[in-house]
């Protein structure tokens, strides 16, 4: 799918990889990964542990931003996607992108069909990727930094707690009086 995006980029298309997983240490992904980037793919990575890609370096990995969001929740979902909107490939999965994970075990991606449930990862990943307070962005000299913007204040966990209380009280009030 990294290649399919490649070419799209090639033939002058919006191509686009965003992934969150919790480490990314597999050389040869990550040889993928900034292939695309020199082709012209954008690449968003939302990668809370390891990582040993460095991305803003001109004319390597210029295309890629990599964020860490750590808070008081340990997240375990993975997300992969693939292209935009309607013609996007999702998946998730259980495996992060480690040699141990590529090489040494059998892993599966799951994609994901239903119209709802694909919209709302996607919102989930932007969500992620728009997080201004707990994320720190890796910069091209291997530091991460605080994210600083001048965007609305984005916690992107405290967020999703909230959205799932609200959901949880929605649900009770709908037995109660259902």
């Amino acid at each position: 799918m990294i290649d399919e995006q490649i070419a799209l980029a090639e033939n002058g298309g919006e191509a686009y990889i965003g992934v969150k997983i919790n480490s990314l240490t597999d050389k040869t992904i990550i040889d993928e990964l900034i292939r695309a980037s020199k082709a012209g793919v954008k690449i968003e990575l939302a990668v809370r542990g390891i990582c040993c890609l460095i991305p803003g370096v001109k004319g390597e990995t210029e295309n890629i931003r990599v964020i860490s969001v750590v808070g008081r929740f340990l997240e375990h979902s993975r997300i992969y996607i693939f292209g935009k909107g309607e013609e996007a490939k999702i998946y998730i999965a259980s495996a992060d992108f480690m040699t141990r994970n590529t090489l040494r075990r059998v892993e599966v991606a799951a994609p994901v069909c239903d119209e709802r449930i694909r919209e709302q990862i996607v919102y989930m990943f932007n969500m992620i990727m728009s997080d201004n307070v707990q994320a720190r962005e890796l910069n091209s000299s291997g530091n991460y930094v605080r994210v600083e913007n001048d965007n609305e204040t984005v916690n992107s966990q405290e967020h999703f707690y909230d959205m799932a209380y609200e959901q949880a009280q929605n649900a009770e009030i709908t037995q109660i009086t259902g």
